[in-house]
């Protein structure tokens, strides 16, 4: 009898300690699930508001340097292309026709500079004029007037005068052969035929010389 009474109170004993640690197990399950669930929520918000506002951050700022310098940059770059460059020879289509009107007492040249180089461009100041003739070379003496920039489109044509003297010698005079026209500001020139009278008067230097106007006279000294 008192073995059965020792059984049943051991087995009482077992029971109370199952029971105990189910409770425990429970508790512990309910305890790890619920902070990793707090956890995942705090992290996916904070993560998700930082990151996006980060990012955001980061695409304002790189936003705004780039347009603001690059945009401001590229206003420059526009400003400065918008500035004509220089009109080269090899952009111009350069020509001359007699343009002498009857009575004169002087002969005439009209040069045209013809913008051929698909561009806009300037000039600026007087053309270098010489005259190859059978005494050698002869410079045009500049007539001293203002000489304007002048911006040229593509296409569009701009032309200044020479004047030089009638023979009216009867001699034969001096022949010329060529006229050569180099731009202003270059160091390239074109040859061309001389549109005008044969011959100049053979002078000791005293008379009327061989003169070039500026860029946008079309003759008689400018």
């Amino acid at each position: 009898m008192r073995v059965r009474k020792l059984t049943l109170a051991a087995m009482a004993l077992a029971a109370g300690l199952s029971l105990t640690a189910c409770q425990n197990d429970d508790g512990g399950s309910d305890q790890g699930a619920a902070p990793p669930a707090a956890s995942t929520a705090s992290s996916s918000n904070g993560g998700s508001g930082s990151a996006g506002s980060d990012q955001q951050g980061g695409t304002d700022s790189a936003g705004k340097s780039p347009n603001g310098t690059g945009g401001t940059g590229g206003t420059g770059g526009a400003d400065e292309d918008g500035k004509s460059d220089r009109c080269r020879t090899d952009e111009l289509e350069i020509t001359a026709i007699d343009a002498t009107v009857g009575g004169d007492t002087e002969g005439t040249v009209a040069v045209d500079l013809r913008n051929g180089g698909g561009r806009e461009c300037s000039l600026a100041g007087y053309a270098g004029v010489d005259l190859k003739t059978n005494s050698g070379t002869l410079s045009a003496e500049r007539t001293g007037e203002s000489a304007p920039s002048v911006v040229l489109a593509d296409g569009e044509t701009v032309t200044f005068g020479i004047t030089y003297p009638m023979n009216d010698s009867g001699g034969s005079g001096v022949r010329i052969t060529g006229l050569v026209v180099t731009p202003p500001n270059e160091t390239k020139s074109v040859t061309l035929d001389w549109p005008g009278a044969a011959t100049l008067p053979v002078t000791d230097g005293s008379g009327t010389p061989v003169r070039v106007g500026p860029l946008g006279s079309a003759g008689q000294g400018g």
